[in-house]
């Protein structure tokens, strides 16, 4: 099957080097990358005028095509008419040499399958559960004979009652689903989200569908409103064969007062794409949980070193909670 990969940048020439790196030694090599720079100074084109990699075709937008959204969908409008799958790589991740053989194999193996992510193996906290060992629920999630030692904001959301029904990769109808992953098993799973930093689908979806305009900028959950969406098309799955590593680079990230709120109000637009038409329980439970999370961020102020980053996020995540009384979304 002939695949493109679209890599979207901004202000990360570094990290984009080590992601090309990676993929240069992959098993099986793109039919075509496309680079989709919206960077506002010129250290990525240098980078790419001092560099060569086979088939790739690299592209600095403008002002009107600036913002992981926008950029994406530039790069989809690029891409070569005969490829049939479409990736996506986050710059800062960095691929296994099997990553794109294990990507295009499930496509292959199951017609049904429109959407694969991978896993990231630098992330993944999953440890064997010992025979030994009695694990408390409200602390650790149990899966398949693995566990996943639960943070601060899941165990509080196991004490209200407020935790996911679903297994990881699902959104329940009141959203906020896990986001532990799944253990190295080398097994699939269908999912409802993928996750942006891995995500591939079949090219077909795009002639149908386009990555958002509602989510600009830094598009926090573009990815998963793209998710849901793409589910009317066919299965989402985790391949955990296909491995990477994600580094979070920090270049390029909003601050953390527009991210609070970006939390939120972004938030509550994919909540509504997934549930269009909540019962009263659902929102009950949604607004509980983005409340609880809000009052975490204000105590991590308290616990954590670097005080003004939680403290301004949970602000940002106040003020896009009381946004939503008079400027919803949708």
């Amino acid at each position: 099957m002939r695949f493109s990969l679209i890599i979207c940048t901004y202000m990360r020439a570094e990290a984009l080097c080590k992601l090309l790196q990676s993929v240069k030694h992959q098993t099986l090599y793109p039919d075509e990358i496309l680079i989709v720079d919206g960077s506002t100074n010129d250290e990525t084109n240098t980078f790419f005028q001092k560099n060569t990699f086979e088939k790739l075709k690299y592209f600095k937008v403008k002002d009107d095509d600036r913002g992981l959204t926008k950029q994406r969908n530039f790069g989809i409008s690029k891409v070569n008419l005969e490829s049939e799958i479409v990736c996506f790589l986050d710059d800062d991740t960095i691929l296994e040499p099997d990553y794109f053989a294990e990507i295009v194999k499930t496509f292959q193996d199951n017609n049904e399958i429109v959407g694969v992510g991978g896993v990231a193996i630098n992330e993944n906290k999953w440890q064997v559960q010992k025979e030994s060992s009695v694990y408390n629920t409200k602390k650790y999630y149990l899966f398949e004979g693995y566990f996943y030692p639960e943070g601060l904001r899941n165990i509080a959301r196991n004490y209200f009652r407020l935790a996911s029904n679903l297994e990881p990769g699902r959104m329940p109808l009141y959203s906020h689903g896990r986001t532990c992953g799944f253990p190295m098993t080398g097994k699939i799973y269908e999912v409802d989200l993928l996750i942006g930093m891995s995500m591939s689908f079949r090219k077909k979806v795009f002639n149908e569908i386009k990555f958002s305009k509602f989510f600009e900028g830094y598009g926090l959950y573009e990815d998963a409103d793209f998710s849901l969406r793409a589910q009317q098309f066919g299965k989402n799955v985790i391949n955990t064969n296909a491995k990477l590593s994600h580094f979070h680079d920090v270049a390029g990230r909003p601050n953390q007062y527009k991210y609070g709120k970006m939390v939120v109000r972004n938030g509550w637009y994919v909540w509504r794409i997934k549930n269009p038409n909540p019962k009263i329980k659902d929102r009950l439970k949604w607004n509980a949980i983005t409340i609880l999370l809000t009052l975490i961020r204000f105590t991590n102020a308290l616990t954590e070193k670097n005080k003004k980053t939680p403290f301004t996020e949970a602000i940002g995540r106040t003020i896009g909670w009381f946004s939503l009384f008079f400027d919803r979304p949708l």
